[in-house]
């Protein structure tokens, strides 16, 4: 009988991607539908934890801004770096991959998108049947080590458990340190750093504040829509902004609030403990109407009901409790009828209308984070292929690289777009 020829077939993947987040399961699709061999590595027992929290649980899938070079801009001066990949796959392209998996979109303000179920987990059901139908191998609920290398290649990644796995290429798609409890606590970083890479240290980025004045909580779960809100630091003013706020039990969130929290943080960082600078947040609910227009506004709301006491009035653009408060604050008895209110104190209700003002005692933390700052240098990084400059098979994809970003979709913009290139590229590279 004729001896068997020994199999050629082997186990070894040409990709291995680790990380199971929104960039990570981009990345592991596109790879394997370019014909490479795929194993995604999730230490969680089920992957896209944070995915699923996200947009409050709707998840914000990305932004539908019309001009390129807008979108790109919201990335600060490092979006420049995004123009090469964003012409292989955009907010356009990324609207059209998820509606082929069958999940439906809808434009909401600000050109933010939503799934029309409004549920997170018709996105991540759609990328997890994707990848597994382009074949894609998963290994969940064990850990990544650390990362072995030779010269300028990646040779193999050292599990937990001790088991060893060897590849072509390898994809990191670990994401940054915002929600620890999803996952993403910051391994990749200190993976890049013990190989060589340069990484700006993480700091909770898009986050809640947390005010001095703890009767913020008596006002928790109320929302203002379109007010103004700026940021003052030592007397100065030194952004503003138009848009929604809602106070919580520790101090300031929304949408407004959280897109100012990096400028709200660095602000903080630059205090010197001995001689700190007070940073505040004010919020001005008539903005766009100036003093004298409120005040004229003012009277006739005095006038019209001098025998109502002044914790009754009414006024549409300040919810009653916040109202409440306002006056507490003052030390302005409620009780006092409108009539008896002298021109200094209507003066005074009035700039408190204007002029809201909270002190920032700190940013919350990662656990509130909905993103973190910080990541690899975008110059040891090629944008054509979301390639590693220092080793030519590693590829960082999503939160692992340094771009702020504001809340709107963007984040998960990101994650696609870089996890689509990525996949691609490193799928090319192993066919070599």
């Amino acid at each position: 009988m004729a001896k068997k020829t020994p199999s050629t077939k082997t186990n070894v993947p040409d990709v291995v991607v680790i990380g199971g987040g929104p960039a990570g399961l981009m990345a592991a699709g596109i790879a394997a539908k370019g014909g490479a061999k795929v194993l995604l590595i999730e230490k969680n027992e089920i992957m896209g934890k944070k995915l699923l929290i996200s947009g409050g649980g709707r998840c914000n899938m990305t932004n539908a801004e019309p001009d390129q070079r807008t979108l790109v801009s919201k990335f600060g001066k490092k979006g420049n770096f995004l123009f090469t990949p964003f012409s292989m796959f955009d907010n356009n392209d990324a609207i059209r991959f998820f509606e082929k998996l069958g999940v439906k979109t809808k434009v909401e303000n600000n050109f933010r998108v939503f799934p029309v179920s409004d549920k997170s987990a018709d996105v991540l059901g759609a990328l997890v049947r994707s990848a597994k139908e382009r074949g894609v191998e998963f290994k969940l609920g064990v850990g990544v080590s650390h990362i072995k290398k030779a010269k300028n290649k990646i040779i193999s990644v050292i599990l937990e458990n001790g088991e060893e796995i060897k590849a072509k290429s390898f994809i990191l798609a670990t994401g940054g340190k915002s929600h620890p409890e999803t996952g993403s606590t910051g391994d990749g970083f200190t993976w890049l750093k013990e190989i060589g890479h340069t990484v700006a240290e993480a700091n909770p980025s898009l986050v809640p504040i947390a005010t001095k004045e703890k009767w913020v909580s008596d006002l928790a779960g109320i929302t203002l829509s379109d007010v103004g809100v700026s940021v003052w630091y030592d007397g100065k003013k030194i952004v503003s902004k138009i848009g929604r706020v809602l106070f919580t039990h520790d101090g300031l969130s929304g949408p407004t609030i959280i897109n100012m929290s990096k400028t709200i943080g660095d602000l903080l960082e630059g205090n010197d403990y001995e001689d700190a600078k007070p940073v505040k947040v004010a919020i001005d609910f008539f903005p766009g109407v100036g003093l004298d227009i409120m005040h004229e506004h003012m009277i006739k709301v005095f006038e019209a009901n001098p025998k109502k006491k002044i914790k009754n009035l009414v006024f549409k653009e300040v919810p009653e409790k916040v109202y409440a408060k306002i006056l507490e604050t003052m030390s302005m008895d409620g009780e006092w009828f409108a009539g008896e209110i002298k021109r200094a104190e209507r003066i005074a209700i009035v700039e408190k209308f204007k002029k809201f003002e909270l002190s920032v005692e700190k940013l919350l933390g990662y656990d509130k984070a909905i993103i973190s700052s910080g990541g690899v240098d975008l110059s040891e990084v090629d944008f054509k292929e979301i390639r590693s400059k220092l080793f030519d098979n590693l590829f960082l994809i999503g939160d692992i690289l340094d771009f702020d970003r504001p809340s709107g979709g963007y984040s998960l913009q990101l994650c696609w777009t870089t996890g689509y290139v990525a996949g691609k590229s490193a799928a090319e590279f192993s066919k070599g």
